[in-house]
């Protein structure tokens, strides 16, 4: 079997921390091996609400250091990416007989206060009315909260961490599980498939598979995890403005219902205890029909299963804490690093959120630097653009009409997703088209043969699911005929 050279620092998992780990240890001088099993953000990264916020229900649980790190690092993850972070605001009506609203009063002020918020505006008190955002309600004539937090595409957030890694040195492999890791005179020997690998430190990033990783390296965990399911339906959209809703439930959880991709609403998310395959992971019929009850609790226009026109489901991995109920378990992380007398460093990452993913990726190979001499440099990711970030906040429209003035034959949709999905990096593959036909085949959408064809040779994408669901979120556009035929395009 080939050996591979040798490397500073091999990471395990293609999943926001993973790809956030390579990236700030590439950045800092290490040689970095990014070994994925299946697809970058393949699992639980692609599976989230798709937001970058402080987590209000966790004022709830006294999680106050989690919900302050996580509102510092909204407006400082929509600096540097721009294009797929943007800000959203949030419709909190009040429900009589759940929290009253001198809690919910206190829960925003806080919100607003112990984060930073500098960009983002803050909370006001709204009157719900049919002119307002309480128009599409059944009671649309009370009380509510208006405030702030911001949308994120999940899975381009990943693939652009991979990608600035990539660019910047490191050697990112997707479908190359990792079946075994040792320790062999002083550095971690990894089998692959296909070849080994040698580093001088390994992370394990493998989510809620952190323990099966680490069982392949006959390791211990020093914490029990709790797999609990998330999942959300997508439905025709439910309202016609940009405002998101955040729903209170007698059961003490909230819901979202979030606009979503023009056409849509998105509806999320439950707290389910999950058993059994991470591979295969779906709502259960129990789960859509408590999302479509907790929505027609709120909504004059009730939804039913047979309106869903997909769902999703993620495994979260969280720190078995003792809680009774999943949602209650801590959304927090732990970084636990292997003691210095136990040979080539592992360091193990344990629970975290897609929001905290930069901070968390900073404090690990802060960990590691004092053990992996390569790892030189300083923090330097808080103001580094992602790729095809590189513009201030509140450009992105500037930004879009660009596209529409360079590439005329777009017309107001097409600009709008693309220029939100790559900002300024577009025209890598929009080159100088002057007319449709120049980006080839038509798979229907909007997407065309160039966008396939650069997220092949770009972005790792290898099947017709890569590019639908999380590259873009075509999969709604596309029908089964135009599926095929992409499906049958990129097996060849």
């Amino acid at each position: 079997m080939v050996v591979d050279d040798l490397f500073d620092l091999a990471v395990i998992g293609g999943g926001v921390n993973g790809a956030g780990i390579a990236r700030d240890a590439t950045g800092r001088g290490a040689k970095v091996l990014l070994l994925e099993g299946g697809d970058l953000a393949g699992r639980t990264s692609s599976a989230s609400t798709k937001l970058i916020h402080g987590g209000l229900r966790y004022l709830e649980h006294y999680e106050f250091a989690l919900v302050r790190e996580a509102l510092g690092e909204r407006e400082r993850l929509w600096r540097i990416a721009p294009h797929i972070i943007r800000p959203m605001r949030f419709v909190l009506p009040h429900a009589d007989g759940l929290r009253p609203v001198w809690m919910l009063r206190l829960g925003l002020w806080l919100y607003d206060h112990i984060g930073g918020r500098k960009l983002l505006p803050k909370t006001r008190t709204v009157k719900l009315d049919r002119h307002t955002a309480g128009g599409p309600l059944t009671d649309n004539d009370g009380v509510g909260f208006e405030y702030s937090d911001c949308w994120v595409d999940d899975a381009r957030l990943v693939v652009l961490n991979a990608l600035d890694a990539a660019e910047r040195g490191a050697r990112v492999l997707t479908r190359t599980p990792m079946t075994s890791a040792q320790r062999e005179d002083g550095q971690w020997l990894i089998e692959t498939p296909a070849r080994q690998f040698r580093a001088s430190a390994m992370v394990n990033a493998g989510g809620p598979a952190v323990l099966e990783v680490l069982g392949k390296m006959a390791e211990q965990g020093d914490y029990g995890m709790r797999l609990v399911r998330g999942s959300h339906i997508v439905v025709p959209k439910l309202f016609d403005h940009p405002f998101a809703y955040i729903f209170q439930l007698p059961d003490g959880r909230v819901t979202f219902a979030i606009p979503y991709e023009r056409d849509f609403a998105l509806i999320g998310t439950t707290d389910a205890e999950h058993e059994g395959s991470l591979d295969q992971v779906a709502a259960s019929a129990v789960e859509i029909e408590y999302l479509c009850e907790a929505t027609n609790r709120y909504f004059a226009t009730n939804i039913a299963p047979a309106d869903v026109v997909w769902s999703y489901a993620g495994v979260r991995p969280l720190i078995d804490d003792g809680s009774g109920k999943p949602e209650e378990a801590t959304r927090g992380y732990r970084l636990d690093l292997s003691e210095t007398g136990e040979g080539a460093p592992l360091l193990s990452v344990y629970g975290g959120k897609l929001t905290t993913y930069r901070h968390l990726a900073e404090e690990a190979v802060d960990m590691l630097a004092t053990r992996l001499p390569a790892l030189s440099g300083s923090a330097w990711t808080t103001s580094q653009a992602l790729p095809g970030g590189e513009f201030a906040v509140g450009e992105i429209d500037a930004l879009i009409a660009e596209l529409r003035k360079n590439y005329p034959f777009l017309d107001d949709e097409d600009a709008q997703r693309i220029g939100r999905a790559y900002g300024t990096r577009a025209g890598d593959w929009l080159g100088m088209a002057t007319n449709c036909e120049d980006l080839g085949r038509d798979f229907g959408g909007g997407l065309s043969q160039a966008e396939v064809d650069y997220l092949r040779r770009q972005e790792w994408a290898q099947t017709a699911e890569d590019v639908l669901w999380r590259r873009t979120k075509l999969g709604l556009r596309l029908d089964p005929t135009q599926k095929a035929a992409l499906a049958d395009y990129m097996a060849d």
